[in-house]
């Protein structure tokens, strides 16, 4: 079963007749009248709101403004939990590009010190999963950096590119960890051709 549906399946049991209303209020520019008044549950909502492709399992920004709309954190919260626990994540990097990313995880590992946290949030790492890592290994920086741009490539799917990597780098100014990770990935894709 699809954990998007599941958790959609979830919103909807848990919508009030109120919530209901104001949902298709705010839906009216959205979505027809006739489908509107026919919807009797937020799961015809949704349906409605998946086939016009407002919101996905990629795309949740629209479906976490209306739940901020109706004054909803509860739901707001699980939808921001479900994104960040990388729910979605049956599409991921190709084998190949799985290896460079590897390879570039570990150049960074090796040569990025107490300033990884700028590099993760460049990637775009929400500060709770940073937090949530660092919990996880007070001690070692090493692992902490590690889990986080594992944590960012899981989140990313087919999206984390070992280009990003680089241009994140090279955005924090750490210019030299950049060029060792182009340099060595070369090398890579030199001995596999």
């Amino acid at each position: 079963m699809d954990p998007f549906l599941v958790l959609l399946h979830s919103f909807s049991s848990s919508l009030s007749e109120d919530n209901l209303s104001s949902l298709k209020f705010l839906l009216r520019d959205k979505i027809g009248k006739r489908k509107l008044e026919a919807a009797k549950s937020g799961g015809e909502l949704f349906n409605i709101l998946l086939e016009q492709q407002e919101i996905s399992r990629h795309n949740t920004s629209f479906l976490e403004s209306i739940f901020k709309s109706i004054k909803r954190e509860d739901l707001l919260k699980q939808l921001e939990q479900f994104v960040e626990d990388g729910e979605v994540d049956d599409d991921q990097p190709d084998a190949h590009e799985k290896r460079l990313q590897n390879a570039a995880f570990e150049v960074i590992c090796e040569n990025v010190g107490r300033n990884w946290k700028m590099l993760v949030r460049k990637l775009g790492l929400s500060e709770v999963k940073i937090d949530r890592i660092v919990a996880a290994n007070p001690f070692n920086l090493h692992e902490q950096l590690l889990q986080s741009l594992r944590a960012w490539q899981k989140w990313k799917g087919k999206d984390a590119k070992v280009t990003d990597l680089i241009k994140a780098l090279r955005g924090c100014s750490m210019n030299l960890v950049a060029d060792i990770v182009e340099k060595k990935l070369s090398l890579l894709d030199a001995g596999t051709s």
